[in-house]
């Protein structure tokens, strides 16, 4: 983590959340969700798999149904009513054009000020190695939020109902340890954490018998905090869209 960081900017009013599975958000981000949600920001989530590979003893189609149901409430809890399920398959995400296809199109029909997805480098801290989805997914994010302002890339989606969207100004990964922005999460810690244990059920089937949700997330918002000069905080690495930034 980073000795201080920079306020992230709050001039905005819609952001979509994409991330590779149901939990991703909650493990760092759902407590700054909570935040923006309580000034009437507009935030949606868009989930690329349903993390139907996630727990080892309930087949996929099951876990599908169980993951699905746990985001909806976790979203709720964070005041997000809007959670889309793309249904690509969870753990064998690839990046490529297949991938950018389906994520600019999700950027062209919420039309976002923002896009936030997660830590999508090799390492979390520079210790745990990352996983394969989430690399994927985060750098796809890059590259498709520039492809939905281009008309000529993807023609195919565009009608009377999806027009290009280039307004997206930053792109946003939580938890990276490149981070170098954070945001206040002071006011709105417990409901991160109510919304990470949320997810019971995969928080069970990993085998997570001591996990404590709380304990977790103070672990990321405390020293990020201290680096902001609050007491909770959540870090973000920032991705300027624009020309020359």
């Amino acid at each position: 983590m980073a000795d201080t960081y920079e306020a992230l900017r709050e001039d905005w009013e819609r952001a979509l959340c994409i991330v590779a599975h149901p939990d991703d958000m909650e493990f760092g981000a759902a407590a700054a969700v909570a935040r923006w949600t309580g000034q009437g920001k507009q935030v949606v989530y868009c989930m690329v798999t349903s993390g139907e590979a996630g727990i080892d003893g309930l087949d996929p189609e099951e876990c599908r149904v169980v993951r699905e149901a746990e985001q909806v409430e976790s979203a709720r809890i964070v005041g997000v009513s809007e959670v889309d399920f793309l249904g690509l398959p969870d753990g064998i995400l690839e990046y490529g054009v297949a991938l950018r296809r389906v994520l600019a199109e999700n950027v062209r029909r919420h039309r976002p000020d923002i896009v936030i997805t997660g830590n999508f480098r090799d390492t979390f801290g520079g210790r745990n190695l990352n996983q394969a989805d989430h690399i994927a997914v985060g750098k796809a994010v890059l590259d498709a939020v520039r492809d939905a302002g281009n008309r000529w890339i993807f023609p195919e989606q565009l009608g009377p109902e999806l027009e290009p969207w280039g307004g997206v100004q930053e792109v946003w990964a939580f938890g990276s340890p490149l981070a170098g922005h954070a945001v206040d999460t002071t006011d709105t810690f417990a409901a991160g954490v109510a919304s990470l244990e949320a997810h019971g059920a995969y928080i069970r089937g990993l085998g997570w018998e001591h996990f404590d949700p709380e304990e977790f997330l103070e672990g990321m918002a405390r020293p990020c905090g201290r680096g902001l000069g609050v007491p909770m905080a959540a870090p973000f690495e920032v991705f300027p869209m624009g020309w020359g930034d």
